[in-house]
């Protein structure tokens, strides 16, 4: 008699499923760290360019006044320069700041193709959209 070597039928289709089922849970939670990771990136530019409004009402007491919604990149009220706050997911053009008053101003990361909607940050530090 000779002996067999190798895998029978029955295990290697063992093993393609159970391959399956780890990708089947493995996909949604990389997809979903995926996420985060392009809304963290636009959190935190939208925090730097926070930082130099507070410098600039700090030193002005009141917000600079832009209407309609200006680039962040190439404004006078901030030290920002161009690449500084360009990420991985988004770039310097994607930032933008509207302060009709003065007294309250809203940043913007459009969305584009990466997130669903654009993710906003306010005076009051409250973050809004994106997901």
């Amino acid at each position: 008699m000779r002996k067999n070597s190798g895998f029978s039928l029955v295990e290697l289709m063992i093993v393609i499923v159970i391959i399956g089922v780890l990708a089947a849970v493995a996909v949604p939670i990389y997809n979903n760290n995926v996420t985060k990771a392009k809304m963290s990136e636009a959190d935190a530019a939208l925090g730097s360019i926070r930082t130099q409004l507070r410098v600039y009402y700090g030193e002005n007491g009141d917000y600079p006044t832009v209407s309609p919604a200006g680039y962040v990149i190439g404004a006078t009220w901030n030290d920002i320069k161009a690449g500084e706050i360009t990420g991985t997911y988004f770039s310097d053009s994607s930032y933008t700041y509207l302060s009709s008053d003065g007294s309250d101003y809203t940043l913007t990361c459009a969305a584009g193709t990466i997130l669903n909607s654009d993710r906003a940050l306010n005076q009051d530090g409250t973050l809004s959209g994106g997901i």
